[in-house]
């Protein structure tokens, strides 16, 4: 038996539980915060001054035991720091938001700041000769004394709202939490160097934690914490298991009353069972591969924190929804870091290393530990600076060498993937298991209310050997426009700019109900295929009775998209959008060829798109790209092929054929 005593139960149970208000919706799991109710957690809670995650700088044999190469990069980020000056914040800057809707004129030396006392503390634990301990002194301070550690895209939540923020009113946010740990992280490896620099800092950094993070967090029910969801459409996304996850690393590095410590593991407890409960037990992630690493990414720091706080006796890693939540990240890989890019997450995600190797060893699945370490360099594992979670990056650092160890491990590049839930429904699909050559096809139903949405029922992705042929733009940079009521004046965020129909000149609308039905998926060796019912993704005045797309992977042959329709009147302005970075060309009637770019020591191929040139008429609009974060993942020019209805009916349909010019020998 488990020591933990998680072994799922009975239906009748979780049902009971529900009805009562423990959870909004049935999960396999039993929930945290029963199996380990206050006084568990009292019985098997380590006392905080045998808490050591990882070892302080005092416990020099785990430091010096880091490789050469590792000790060189992380004194060298820490010297960096000594030679520039911290950025200022002003009152000014806090107000871009307000006046302009701008976020990173403030958020970029916000973390900036944070970056630089990571590099300083980690440079002084691995050298440990008091040269860094003078500027940890210096940027904690500055650190501790900011108006609030809450970023102005967050600060209306304070009864005054958006502009300056109310010192009284301390707000725990994303990053207020992340601070929270920052400065715990900090005492916890450091503290006794600052007390020779001045002991008031250790008192400092203590009152603010308590102040800023763990008063405000045991007194005040925020929205993210999900103790107002009623249903499972008011889950709470990432928010949840990250913010939580860093006051858990506050409260457990920092807390000297027991009774406050128990207390507050108990309600980050009831929290995580807002967010795990409603999961969907495939472990698909609705918010995207770059929200997992802040998803299941954080649910897993939780966990690995209380695994850790209670001598691993709350150890809930043989659960399959947490194995499930894991194995997400590399079920949507597609080839060298591109990913299946849903709503806001990009197409292209650096990987966090350390947590997705140390997730595949908590759970004892050797895929996902192959992905962690599958092309693993000291450059992309410890990157040039220990960014804005120093947990994260400690963790990272005490695995690097596992890492790097396993640099040669094949991708598992998996074949076949399909996740149920009724918040995703999709399909991925390769010509083969372990490799990118070849055909690659995702498609998706889902509905219109995800966290960070996209309107974008029915989408599907193309992949060639490797290179994006269709692709979903991902989100531009984000403004104060990104998450209010004008989201989808936001072309990326529009179905017109995914590769989708067009019908009678309208686009799909925002809301739970703008869903795809009568989904249904079939695979076998020879193909993959998803088939789904569109039509209430539009709204009324579209006219779509019945709106049938199916997208099938025949392997090692093409991908055939095809779309049946029942309209109240006939189709007129309605035409299919596809996206692509590529530079497709129209060389005959009804066939566009697409050239790919060299693929490594392999021969470029073409793409071949093909369709009834009787049926379809094709254009092709080149655009510019001009946000900066979408220009960075495709250049600065892209284009939009539309096939339009010639003969406009009521009941009609269209087929198109994605195919590959065979490879030459």
């Amino acid at each position: 038996m488990r020591a933990s005593g998680f072994l799922g139960t009975s239906a009748a149970l979780l049902a009971a539980m529900a009805m009562a208000g423990t959870v909004p919706a049935i999960g396999s799991m039993v929930p945290l915060a029963e199996a380990f109710p206050p006084d568990k957690i009292a019985e098997v809670l380590v006392d905080g001054r045998d808490f050591h995650p990882f070892p302080n700088a005092e416990s020099r044999t785990e430091w010096t035991n880091l490789s050469t190469p590792i000790q060189i990069r992380v004194v060298k980020n820490g010297e960096k720091v000594l030679t520039e000056p911290n950025p200022p914040l002003p009152a000014t800057l806090y107000l871009g938001y307000a006046r302009e809707g701008n976020r990173g004129r403030f958020e970029g030396p916000y973390f900036e700041r944070r970056r630089r006392l990571h590099d300083l503390v980690l440079a002084e634990c691995v050298e440990a000769k008091g040269r860094f301990v003078d500027a940890i002194a210096d940027h904690l301070w500055a650190i501790l004394e900011e108006s609030t550690w809450c970023v102005p895209a967050h600060v209306g939540a304070q009864r005054r709202g958006v502009g300056l923020p109310d010192v009284a009113e301390p707000i725990v946010d994303l990053f207020a939490a992340q601070t929270g740990a920052s400065v715990a992280w900090t005492v916890h490896l450091v503290g006794s160097a600052l007390d020779r620099v001045s002991p008031r800092i250790r008192e400092r950094a203590l009152s603010e934690v308590d102040r800023r993070i763990i008063t405000s967090y045991l007194s005040r029910d925020y929205g993210w914490m999900g103790f107002g969801a009623k249903s499972r459409a008011d889950r709470p996304n990432n928010w949840n298991p990250w913010i939580n996850g860093n006051v858990l690393t506050a409260a457990l590095l920092l807390e000297p009353d027991k009774h406050r410590r128990v207390a507050l593991v108990h309600r980050v407890l009831r929290s995580l069972d807002r967010f795990l409960q409603p999961y969907p037990e495939d472990g698909g992630c609705d918010e995207g591969p770059s929200y997992w690493s802040r998803a299941g990414g954080s649910v897993f720091d939780n966990l690995d924190l209380l695994f850790s706080a209670t001598g691993g006796r709350l150890d809930v890693f043989g659960e399959p929804l947490i194995q499930e939540m894991g194995r997400f990240i590399h079920r949507v890989h597609i080839a060298d870091g591109w990913f299946v890019d849903i709503g806001d997450s990009p197409a292209r995600v650096g990987i966090d290393r350390g947590v997705i190797y140390a997730y595949g060893r908590r759970i004892r699945d050797a895929q996902l530990e192959a992905f962690a370490t599958q092309g693993a360099t000291l450059e992309n594992v410890l990157g040039t600076s220990a960014g804005i979670d120093l947990g994260r990056a400690l963790r990272t650092l005490f695995s690097a060498e596992a890492i790097l160890a396993g640099a040669k491990a094949s991708p598992p590049l998996v074949r076949d993937v399909w996740l149920h839930s009724e918040d995703l429904q999709m399909m991925v699909a390769r010509d083969r298991n372990g490799s990118t050559e070849g055909l690659f096809v995702a498609a998706w139903g889902g509905h219109n209310a995800q966290s960070h949405n996209h309107n974008d029922v029915g989408n599907v992705m193309v992949f060639a050997d490797g290179n994006p042929v269709f692709v979903d733009l991902g989100a531009p940079t984000y403004t104060a426009k990104t998450f209010s009521s004008r989201r989808y004046e936001i072309p990326a965020m529009q179905s017109d700019w995914h590769n989708l129909p067009t019908i009678h000149g309208l686009q799909q609308s925002a809301g739970r109900s703008f869903a795809a039905r009568d989904v249904s998926y079939t695979v076998t060796d020879r193909f993959a295929e998803l088939n789904m019912d569109l039509a209430s993704a539009w709204p009324e005045d579209a006219g779509v009775t019945a709106w049938k797309r199916t997208v099938r992977l025949e392997r090692e042959s093409k991908i055939v998209v095809s779309d049946r329709f029942r309209l109240r009147t006939p189709a007129t302005h309605t035409w299919l959008n596809l996206i692509t970075p590529t530079t497709p060309q129209i060389t005959q009637p009804g066939r566009l060829e697409m050239p790919l770019p060299s693929n490594g020591a392999a021969a470029s191929r073409t793409v071949i798109l093909g369709f009834d040139p009787g049926k379809l008429a094709a254009r092709i609009e080149s655009f510019d790209v001009t946000d900066q974060r979408l220009a960075e993942m495709w250049g600065p020019r892209m284009q939009r092929i539309q096939l339009e209805l010639r003969d406009p009916q009521s009941v009609d349909g269209w087929v198109v054929e994605i195919g590959l010019q065979p490879r030459t020998r």
